[in-house]
């Protein structure tokens, strides 16, 4: 898994790669929260994300929660298999994906 970000006046871009699953949950989560916490919005770009288990959902859950609070959450270029697991985990109904 890899991870770059970007900030431009408060808005947090993620860009994660790879695969967010129980093995690769905790980096992310140490890379991404203390950021996020600076941040007023997130956008989570998931173009080349190859898969994601319920270690990257509940992660992905958190920062929603988090961002909420503030400027939201966006989850962008999600492919068509990790969109049938949020659409499968009810994901589809509280997250704002473009």
């Amino acid at each position: 898994m890899n991870i770059t970000t970007e900030s431009d006046n408060g808005k947090l871009t993620v860009y994660i790669e790879g695969k967010l699953d129980t093995s690769t949950a905790p980096q992310a989560t140490e890379r991404i929260e203390p950021e996020a916490e600076k941040a007023d919005s997130l956008i989570l770009d998931m173009k080349d994300l190859k898969y994601i288990s319920s270690a990257g959902l509940r992660l992905i859950l958190s920062l929603h929660k988090k961002m909420a609070a503030k400027g939201g959450m966006i989850v962008k270029d999600v492919n068509e298999t990790n969109m049938e697991i949020f659409d499968l985990t009810g994901f589809t109904d509280i997250l704002n994906f473009e």
